[in-house]
């Protein structure tokens, strides 16, 4: 049973939500980036080592700049206690990074192309995953949420592919 809100405040609620904002965001953050990343790179490279090193910099740099971004972001809103703002901070970090570091598993023992197939239906579950639960705490209908978050990471992953696609035919 949860306390009763003080000033319309519920300490559990609120720490609750900022564990739910950060895993949430970091999902997203982690299956978006380091698809569209890993599509371009192997658009562009058709190389393991460097679909590799890409995913490592997403699982270790963009991990730790989206964690810092939700926490700057949650003492920006100025209603949060550090206890909040620390766990969504820390809750995208380690969200953001193992679910980027995920991706690395089929790149190590797949070819390239079967590994980059295999990455995109883990990828688009997670999300279809995520995107249901949401909905359903929500109460809207999964399938416009689904398909809402599924379209974005379809455009990026599109647009990263083609970007790469072009670098790929320059030579230097």
């Amino acid at each position: 049973m949860n306390p009763k809100p003080v000033n319309g405040y519920n300490k559990d609620t609120q720490m609750k939500n900022s564990l739910r904002k950060g895993i949430s965001f970091g999902l997203t953050s982690a299956v978006i980036t380091t698809l569209g990343l890993m599509v371009g790179l192997q658009s562009g490279t058709h190389s393991h080592i460097v679909v590799i090193s890409g995913i490592l910099t997403i699982a270790i740099a963009d991990a730790f700049s989206d964690a810092l971004g939700i926490h700057v972001s949650e003492e920006a809103e100025c209603v949060h206690t550090t206890g909040e703002i620390w766990q969504a901070t820390i809750a995208t970090f380690l969200t953001k990074f193992l679910a980027a570091m995920t991706f690395v598993v089929p790149v190590l023992f797949l070819s390239l192309s079967t590994a980059i197939v295999v990455n995109l239906i883990w990828g688009m579950s997670i999300l279809t995953i995520l995107s249901y639960v949401i909905a359903k705490s929500l109460g809207e209908p999964p399938w416009k949420i689904i398909c809402e978050h599924l379209l974005i990471a379809i455009i990026v992953i599109a647009i990263t592919h083609w970007v790469g696609n072009r670098i790929g035919t320059i030579s230097l």
